[in-house]
């Protein structure tokens, strides 16, 4: 499993969507643009708001610049609660893309990163859930121990994706059904499998995984800015 975590006519490179609106040098799309690999959201089946949330890089990797974007997410309904925010009911669903990578040398060059796999997909989602609703009550010394604790079962649930922990879920992506592993908790869902072109995740709270569809995203310009 990749250890790497997170969370008018401009044109991504190869696999990636065209945007309407000319991106500036601050503009949150030039990460997303930057990709060589095709963005996933959910399909026209939801209705409601999309916004762009956070693009990441891993290490350099060979034909590219050093920290290039390797993955990446997109949320929809309620933004989640950010830092420090109250942790409440909001309604949402995110999707994690991110690329499929060999193993690579890390970005200071002092070790390997591992090939991108579900795995990764499933880690990113599960800590960028957890990020989302850990329980605001919590003090501040409280809050950490638990998120480390949370985070390294996350770990260990990502990176056995065929034990106990998860069920499969049959869904649609680009109109065709595809397995993913799926876990619920008190504090939401985590899904991850595979696409054409990358490994895809999703985590969410109050809205359901059992009817989510996702597609490649033809056009960013339908993600606001958060």
């Amino acid at each position: 499993m990749d250890a790497t975590s997170q969370a008018g006519g401009a044109t991504a490179t190869a696999g990636g969507p065209v945007v309407g609106g000319q991106a500036g040098p601050a503009d949150p799309l030039v990460p997303y643009l930057s990709a060589d690999f095709p963005w996933y959201g959910l399909d026209e089946g939801w209705t409601g708001r999309r916004y762009l949330m956070q693009a990441g890089a891993g290490g350099p990797r060979p034909g590219t610049a050093p920290g290039g974007v390797d993955y990446g997410t997109l949320g929809h309904g309620e933004e989640p609660a950010r830092q420090y925010e109250p942790r409440d009911m909001r309604r949402f669903a995110v999707v994690v893309t991110v690329a499929r990578r060999d193993s690579r040398r890390s970005a200071d060059n002092t070790g390997t990163l591992e090939a991108t796999s579900a795995s990764s997909a499933a880690w990113l989602a599960g800590s960028g859930l957890l990020a989302a609703t850990w329980p605001g009550q919590l003090d501040r010394a409280l809050r950490q121990d638990w998120l480390d604790q949370q985070s390294s079962l996350a770990w260990d649930l990502a990176d056995d994706l065929d034990g106990p922990g998860w069920s499969t879920l049959s869904l649609p992506v680009n109109g065709l059904p595809q397995p993913f592993r799926y876990r619920e908790s008190e504090y939401g869902w985590v899904l991850a499998g595979e696409a054409p072109g990358v490994m895809l995740g999703a985590f969410g709270r109050g809205v359901s995984a059992y009817g989510a569809g996702f597609a490649t995203v033809p056009d960013l310009g339908a993600y606001t800015r958060s």
